[in-house]
């Protein structure tokens, strides 16, 4: 199936400093002409992750908004072929008439950013390669491109990849795209493995669980032989007042009735199967004696889109925190925190949301401080009035720095698209 948007349109001005183009041809003509003039561009989509990074000072922004529709959808083969500015609400839909799905569990950061849903587009999604609660079974934005098309800073139109899930041919450039916030390409084409959505999904909660019993019981979900989907542990303190987190008011569902801490596992499948293995699970962990729930698949997918959503943090003004950390290092690094953060963990404990609260940069460079050397990072997703700035937004080591120079300049000789966005220099 092709579905196509006319391009024979012509390019729309905002204004002076905004360029609207409607195709591929004429993104390569504008960066070929930005390139000649060292002109620094802003690259954007719909604008619901712009926030995201350091702030640009750039002479020119062009909008990749106009170039949005679905090329080629194969559902048999288990791909879609999708225009950069098209917005992930709209793929999904597709996907759906097929029971198909992106895997990856898009993250939505609307709520988090503008106070209102917006999935961002598909060029947005792969620019930031931040996936969703089933990350750790499926893997991330990354392993589910198959290929794409963009323009890099010469304005060279360039491709990787193709639409069958096993490609050799070459470097895999698809990869390199993923969490590059724009910095090396601007984006016109991508191609996305799809998969078929799961039949049922049933979510089983245990109560009251203290961070140290919770994480284990998630541990032992993962690494047990009934296949879930979500693992994810959201404690009901500290208490801090400044902070908006609070899960009782996120997850009011009828078969919620309990109070305390909710350390959550998903299972997806067949009705028979994910009965089974919810049984097994149970017995398992040992928990018959405990405070469990057992959501069923309608109130699952509202408790996980909520997930997916930070819709704990929708009405919040503090700094917000995404930290990646070895699993077994988490329980130490929540004991290593004031009691001005709000948090709950993903992915089995290697993930980790933050609120915090008046977070100043001294505050900010002791968190990344320990969280380096716990083995992991940390990204400020979003900046609070009291802490309007910070140096690092992203986390990178010396020897890491070095490659990624060396990468933008092959890409991106003159650093015009998207400078500094990441790291000062790049």
């Amino acid at each position: 199936m092709s579905i196509e948007e006319k391009q024979n349109s012509p390019t729309y001005q905002d204004s002076n400093l905004i360029e609207y183009p409607q195709n591929e041809r004429e993104v390569s003509s504008f960066i070929k002409k930005f390139y000649k003039s060292n002109i620094p561009v802003e690259l954007v989509g719909s604008g619901s992750k712009k926030n995201i990074g350091k702030p640009l000072q750039c002479a020119k922004t062009l909008n990749l908004s106009k170039l949005n529709g679905i090329i080629e959808y194969l559902p048999e083969e288990l791909y879609i072929k999708v225009k950069a500015g098209t917005p992930i609400q709209k793929i999904e839909e597709e996907l759906k008439k097929n029971n198909q799905q992106l895997a990856f569990e898009p993250i939505n950061f609307g709520y988090l950013l503008n106070e209102k849903s917006d999935y961002g587009t598909a060029g947005g999604q792969v620019a930031c390669n931040i996936s969703g609660p089933r990350r750790f079974k499926v893997g991330s934005v990354r392993d589910h491109v198959l290929g794409f098309r963009g323009v890099n800073g010469r304005g060279e139109i360039i491709k990787s990849g193709g639409v069958v899930v096993k490609n050799v041919t070459g470097y895999d450039l698809s990869k390199l795209m993923c969490g590059s916030y724009g910095t090396l390409v601007a984006l016109t084409e991508i191609t996305f493995k799809v998969l078929p959505a799961p039949e049922e999904i049933k979510t089983l909660i245990i109560h009251n669980q203290k961070i140290e019993s919770g994480l284990s019981y998630l541990d032992k979900s993962i690494n047990s032989s009934n296949d879930i989907s979500g693992a994810i542990f959201l404690p009901n303190e500290p208490i801090v007042t400044g902070c908006v987190m609070n899960i009782e008011d996120t997850f009011k569902l009828n078969d919620l009735k309990r109070d305390g801490s909710l350390t959550s596992i998903r299972i997806e499948g067949s009705k028979n199967s994910i009965n089974q293995r919810i049984e097994n699970l149970i017995k398992e962990l040992q928990i018959e004696n405990l405070n469990i729930s057992i959501l069923e698949t309608h109130q699952s997918e509202i408790f996980w889109n909520k997930v997916k959503s930070l819709e704990f943090f929708s009405s919040s003004k503090n700094s917000i925190l995404r930290i990646v950390i070895p699993p077994s290092e988490s329980v130490n690094l929540i004991y290593q925190l004031s009691n001005k953060f709000k948090y709950y963990l993903d992915w089995g404990g290697a993930l980790m949301w933050m609120e915090a609260f008046e977070l100043s940069e001294e505050m900010f460079e002791s968190i990344r401080r320990k969280v380096v050397r716990l083995g992991g990072y940390v990204t400020m997703i979003k900046n609070s009035d009291y802490l309007p700035y910070v140096e690092d937004v992203f986390t990178i080591n010396k020897d890491r720095f070095y490659i990624s120079q060396n990468i933008k300049k092959s890409f991106d000789p003159k650093r015009i698209l998207n400078p500094g966005k990441m790291y000062t220099g790049i």
